[in-house]
Formats: structure tokens, C-alpha cells, sequence
């Protein structure tokens, strides 16, 4: 088969039978490929912002033709076969054709495409995009999967949402690229040793993003340009953060406010956990617990905290606003069964955050009910959305079905709100977020890994998830300190696992304490905000003598270092730079940085080995070549391309500060 090649503009477009195929460039040294079977090209952008033509070179030969933007160059065979490659002339990626149709390509009985897309009722198509696989290539990105793998090469994932699962399909490869799969669909990605395979379940076309750089800088920079970079953090979000699972009345969160004030403790934000409301889908307080908010966030604020608030989308059937959203279709629908999407504390629906209308909805409520009264931090709790049930196909939204756009639906959770706060005034807008797609952090998404495992397993997993986050291109990220499902605090073992989360957390770019904490409080009341119970204590005096003179040793450096982390929080928002980054971000050069998983930079200066195994009193740590390190506890320097063994005793985790770094981590 022979494509037709033309030009429009700087847009390359091949036609055979009912394909187009368009290759464009998107941004700096990026390439954005678009093919579709339907009669018109869909021109959604969904996570890509607009982008300037640029100064590109488009030629064609009548039977191939290629297209060159900067430091990337595609080639499309007379087969119509993709093949990507940088200025010196090397493959960054190709796609995978096994056929028959031409000899000059892949000669092969196979008869597998590049490009399948099959037909399914309704219209769309089940998409598999093949590409060729480099067995020796390290993958990093994609989100945050529960597992305990940094680099993600020979792993399959599952691009869809689910409670501290957050599917953004970037991946930034150590061959010199980074790709995204610009398509909210249900769907799977596998990088396989052999090939590359990314579904989808149902979707009208093929849309992907492409960027070529000489460094891992350069490419998450051009993917920023490309999709958008946070607002500059507020500087009270840069503080610690004191959460627990849940304060049930306005005096208990008071008093637990003035205690820290009282032992002069850094404290920036306190947070009103679910069900302080009368019913979900009113987002409003519950008088009968929370009487005088507007006093309580004028006393907080006297003392330098700022309150958060936890809003979930979730709607009771019999709460005051499901009728009129109903009628208005400001609720997601489901294709068979009961209008039931969660049954957790009472049957409710989502509303549908794809409809601008039913975005305006909730957030007039919020306005009244909270922003009104001095709130000006939200917790976006559910954002998945958390189904019951994760039938994928029997849900559908404003915009779609769940199986073609679900993914999109944290994004415009979190526009719901940023817009609101914007178009109010505010600037710097930050909110908390249980999950993200690409795009989500120009909203002002901050994620946290979601109700996870207390155990130092989870904790290995977190900072696998945090440092993918981030190359993923969400640079706020956070988790809860000690993991989210159970710990009690008089235990010894968790005490342990908790004092090292605790230290660990003190170098992410949100320090947040949180967790259902065992054993439980009985309910308040049998109504409203009274009817959900409450965890045990968890604040940092809850864990004993010794675990609160380390907290707050910790508290204590999370303090000195606001200069430092504002600094490295303004690269976040200028150049879309993760504030934490594993050791290649800063050393391509250096082939051991690439291997390393258990330990990262937090901003240019300031490396963090973590304890992460029970009884561990000591760790080895890789000190990256060209640079000349200072241990920051005892002063002990070492030149790089080295490893060291380090004490780590409970109180402790290893620090070392780059190249003559000044940071205040002693008093």
C-alpha cells in the first residue's frame, strides 16, 4: 500500500483508504501524530495546550516524506510506518510493523499493523498503537502505580484511576524522548521487551505527544511548555500540614491548632476532614458541630494557619440538591443498573465534572458555603471518581462514555474549583487532589497517593509513585505520613514506621500529616456530621517522647528550609522542574544515577537517602559523579561517583548537601 502525502502549512497529512494520518509540530523539538478513520479529524487538545507552528522543515519525495522540528525528526515510510529519531540521527522510537502489504518495509506473515483500530458499535474504535522496544531502555513516568518499581520498563499498566492509583501517561525514556499519550480512554500500556503496546478501549482516533532533548531537563521542560505548569506554590502550602482522619467538632480542631501554637511548633495548615456536612452534596458545614466557621478561620488565621476543607463529589439521593441536578443532568449516568456509583455512608451519584454546568453548580455551593467564609484551600477527595464498582463501561459523563474520556475527569474536578477561585480573585491557587491526569497541575493540583497500607512496604512504594509523579509532570505531590489504613499509635513497630515516613516526608514538596489512626472513636450523633466516627490521635505528640522530639527536629528543618524550597518550588512553576527527582534528573551523565531508585534530589542541592526497611540503622548511599558531597549531619565530604555506608539511627536519615551548599539543616 502507497500513502498520499500533502502539506498543510507545517502540518504533514497521509491518506490511505479512510485513514489521515496528521504530523505536526507541537512546541520546541515536539511532534504531535493525530490518525483517525473517521471522515473528519476530532480536534479535542485534552491535556495539550494551543501551540506555535514553530520553524519546521516538511518535504516529501512522493513516496516517503518526513518532518523536522528542532532537535526531532519523523520519517513515514511509503507504508505509511512512523520513525522518530534526534538530530545526530538515532532512533528515539519507530513503530512496529510486521506485514505483508509492502517488502520494502518488514516483509512478515505477521500481519500486524501499527496503527489497528477496530470497529465497535456506536461508532469508535478499540485502538492498539505498536512500537518497536529497545530491551536495554529505562521508562520512567506514567503516574502513580502501587508498586515497587521506579523505572517502569517491561511492566504493563493500567491506564485508567482508582483510590491511590493515578494513570498520566507520560514517559520519559533514557533513550533521549518523552511521549505522551494524549487520550483520556480506559485502556492498558504495556513496554514490553519485545514491544511497546498502548490500548485503547473505545476512542474515535490516535493522538499522541513527542519531544526530543539532550537531557531529562530538557525534555520535562519542552512536556511543561507543552501541557502547562503549576501556579507558584502559596507560601503557607510550603509548611507542615496537620491532618487526621477526622476532627469531628470545631473545638477539637481549635484545640489542636492552639496545642501546637502552645509548644511553639511550625505548624501552616490544619484540615477539616469528610463528613463535618449535614448530607453529602450540600457542601456546607453542620451547625450542630461546626457553629461559627467564619470565627474559626478568623482565629486560625491569628495564628498563622491556614484551614482546608474536604469536599467530596459525591451526591445522597436525599440530600437537598439531587432533584435539580438530576433535572439538569449534572449527574454522571450509568448504562444498566441502579443510578447508584458509591454506597459508601449513603446511596450516592458523582456529579459529572465533564459539564461546565454542573462545574458552575458545585462550585456556587462551595463559594457560599466555604469561600464566602475565608476558605481558601480545598481537599478534592474521590476525584478517581472512586466507583463502588469499577465497571468501567457502564458509566457515562456530559462529555462521553467512561470507557472513551473517564480519564479526563480529575482534571475538570480540579478546573472546578481553580476556576471558581481564579475568576474570584484569588491567585496561587493549590488544592488538595486524590488524583490527576496530564494536565491536571495548571490547575493547581496537589496529589496525594491515597489510602494506603501503613507499612514500610507502602512506604517504599510512595516514593517509587512520588518521584514518577513528578516526572510525570505533577510536581505537587504528597502522602499521608505513616500510610492511610490503620497504625495505631502506642504500637512500637508502627511508631518505627511512622518516625521514618515522618523524616522522609519532610523533603517532599507538601509535608502533610495524616491517616486513620487505630483504634477508632465512636460516632457523635446518629445524624449528619455526627454519624461517621473517628480515628485515634494523630498528631506528633500522639506517638510517645521520643517519636515527638524527632517530629519535631524534623518540623524544625521543614521551617529553615522555606527559602531553599521556595526557590526550587518557582522552577516548579516557571519550567514545570520536579521539586523531587530521582538522581539522573541531575546527572545524565552519570550511568549509576540511572539505576538508583531508593533515594532522590529535593531541588539542586539537597540529596535524601530515606530509611525505608524496619531496623535499618544504617543505609548505602550512591553520591553521583562531577559533584563533590557533604554529609549534612556530620560535615564528612566525599567526592562523587562513590557509594557510602551511613548511620542512620531513628533519629536520623542521611543528607548530603552538593557542591559547597549552604543549607540551614543544623540550627
Amino acid at each position: 500500500m502507497d500513502y498520499l502525502f500533502r502539506s498543510e502549512g507545517h502540518r504533514l497529512i497521509c491518506e490511505y483508504d479512510s485513514e489521515q494520518l496528521w504530523v505536526e509540530p507541537w512546541g520546541r523539538d515536539s511532534l504531535r501524530i493525530r490518525a483517525t478513520h473517521l471522515a473528519v479529524m476530532p480536534m479535542a487538545d485534552w491535556a495539550l495546550l494551543p501551540a506555535a507552528a514553530g520553524d519546521c522543515q516538511v518535504s516529501s519525495s512522493g513516496r516517503t516524506a518526513s518532518l523536522v522540528n528542532g532537535k526531532i525528526r519523523a520519517d513515514i515510510s511509503a507504508a505509511g510506518k512512523i520513525t522518530f529519531s534526534n538530530r545526530q540521527g538515532r532512533i528515539l522510537l519507530q513503530e512496529y510493523v510486521r506485514n505483508r502489504n509492502d517488502i520494502r518495509e518488514f516483509c512478515s506473515a505477521l500481519n500486524m499493523d501499527a496503527r489497528e483500530f477496530k470497529a465497535i458499535s456506536g461508532g469508535n474504535y478499540q485502538l492498539t498503537a505498536r512500537f518497536e522496544s529497545e530491551p536495554e531502555e529505562k521508562l520512567f513516568g506514567m503516574g502513580q502505580y502501587q508498586q515497587p518499581f521506579l523505572d517502569i520498563k517491561n511492566c504493563t499498566l493500567e491506564l485508567a484511576h482508582r483510590n491511590s492509583q493515578a494513570s498520566v501517561p507520560f514517559v520519559l525514556s533514557s533513550l533521549g524522548y518523552g511521549f505522551l499519550w494524549n487520550n483520556p480512554a480506559i485502556g492498558r500500556v504495556t513496554f514490553g521487551k519485545n514491544i511497546t503496546e498502548w490500548t485503547a478501549r473505545s476512542t474515535p482516533l490516535l493522538d499522541y505527544w513527542i519531544t526530543a532533548g539532550d537531557t531529562p531537563a530538557e525534555i520535562e521542560e519542552a512536556y511543561a511548555r507543552a501541557t502547562g505548569t503549576v501556579p507558584m506554590m502559596p507560601d503557607y502550602a510550603m509548611g507542615f500540614c496537620q491532618c487526621k482522619l477526622r476532627y469531628q467538632t470545631q473545638e477539637e480542631l481549635l484545640a489542636v491548632a492552639r496545642e501546637y501554637k502552645r509548644r511553639g511548633l511550625p505548624i501552616s495548615v490544619i484540615v477539616i476532614d469528610f463528613f463535618h456536612w449535614p448530607k453529602q452534596g450540600e457542601w456546607r458545614f453542620d451547625p450542630d458541630y461546626w457553629p461559627d466557621p467564619e470565627g474559626m478561620v478568623r482565629e486560625l488565621r491569628a495564628m498563622g494557619i491556614e484551614l482546608m476543607v474536604s469536599v467530596w463529589p459525591t451526591v445522597d439521593k436525599t440530600s437537598a440538591h439531587y432533584s435539580e441536578m438530576l433535572q439538569k443532568g449534572y449527574l454522571i449516568r450509568t448504562e444498566r443498573g441502579i443510578r447508584t456509583s458509591m454506597d459508601f455512608m449513603a446511596e450516592t451519584v458523582f456529579f459529572d465534572a465533564t459539564h461546565p454546568g454542573a462545574r458552575q453548580f458545585v462550585w456556587q455551593k462551595a463559594k457560599a458555603n466555604y469561600y464566602d467564609k475565608g476558605i481558601r484551600l480545598f481537599w478534592l477527595d474521590e476525584a478517581e471518581p472512586e466507583y463502588s464498582v469499577y465497571d468501567y463501561d457502564n458509566y457515562r459523563y456530559h462529555l462521553g462514555t467512561d470507557l472513551e474520556i473517564g480519564n479526563i475527569y480529575p482534571v475538570m474536578y480540579a478546573k472546578t474549583f481553580f476556576d471558581g477561585m481564579t475568576g474570584a480573585g484569588q491567585q496561587n491557587v493549590l488544592n488538595l487532589i486524590r488524583c490527576a491526569w496530564a494536565g491536571s497541575q495548571r490547575y493547581g493540583a496537589l496529589v496525594w497517593s491515597g489510602d494506603i497500607d501503613s507499612s514500610f512496604a507502602s512506604l517504599r512504594n510512595q516514593l517509587k509513585a512520588g518521584l514518577n509523579m513528578g516526572l510525570a509532570g505533577i510536581p505537587w505531590w504528597t502522602t499521608d505520613i505513616g500510610g492511610f489504613h490503620g497504625g495505631n499509635p502506642d504500637d512500637p513497630a508502627f511508631r518505627e514506621c511512622v518516625i521514618r515516613w515522618f523524616q522522609y516526608a519532610a523533603f517532599c514538596p507538601v509535608f502533610r500529616l495524616h491517616g486513620d489512626r487505630e483504634p477508632h472513636a465512636a460516632p457523635l450523633g446518629v445524624s449528619g456530621g455526627g454519624l461517621c466516627s473517628s480515628g485515634a490521635a494523630n498528631e506528633v505528640w500522639s506517638y510517645g517522647a521520643e517519636a515527638y522530639a524527632i517530629f519535631a527536629e524534623y518540623l524544625f528543618i521543614r521551617k529553615r528550609l522555606r527559602p531553599y524550597i521556595t526557590r526550587i518550588m518557582r522552577e516548579a512553576h516557571e519550567r514545570g522542574t520536579p521539586p523531587m527527582r530521582p538522581l539522573f534528573y541531575d546527572f545524565p551523565a552519570d550511568r549509576e544515577a540511572w539505576n538508583s531508585e531508593d533515594q532522590f534530589m529535593f531541588g539542586p542541592e539537597l540529596l535524601v537517602a530515606p530509611v525505608l526497611y524496619e531496623s535499618a540503622r544504617s543505609r548505602k548511599v550512591y553520591l553521583p559523579q562531577g559533584s563533590l558531597w557533604r554529609d549534612a549531619h556530620n560535615g564528612q565530604s566525599y567526592q562523587g561517583g562513590q557509594w557510602v555506608e551511613c548511620d542512620a539511627p531513628l533519629a536520623m536519615i542521611p543528607l548530603f548537601l552538593r557542591d559547597g551548599a549552604v543549607l540551614p539543616i543544623k540550627e
